[in-house]
């Protein structure tokens, strides 16, 4: 019988030990950021309006 609980201590230990110590191998990887498409991006879009202002400008 105390064989059998030691055995059961010992799996919640290593359980135990094993979610604490995933846990923060996967915290500390870096999250991926998605690509942003064209017309999500307010830095193209700011540049595309410059290009066109310019344009506008040269031939005006």
């Amino acid at each position: 019988m105390l064989a059998l609980l030691a055995a059961v201590g010992a799996l919640v230990v290593a359980l135990l030990l094993w979610r604490s110590f995933a846990g923060q191998r996967m915290v500390t990887s870096p999250p991926r950021r998605a690509p942003i498409a064209p017309d999500d991006d307010p830095d193209f879009l700011r540049q595309l309006a410059e290009q066109q202002r310019k344009r506008r400008d040269e031939e005006g």
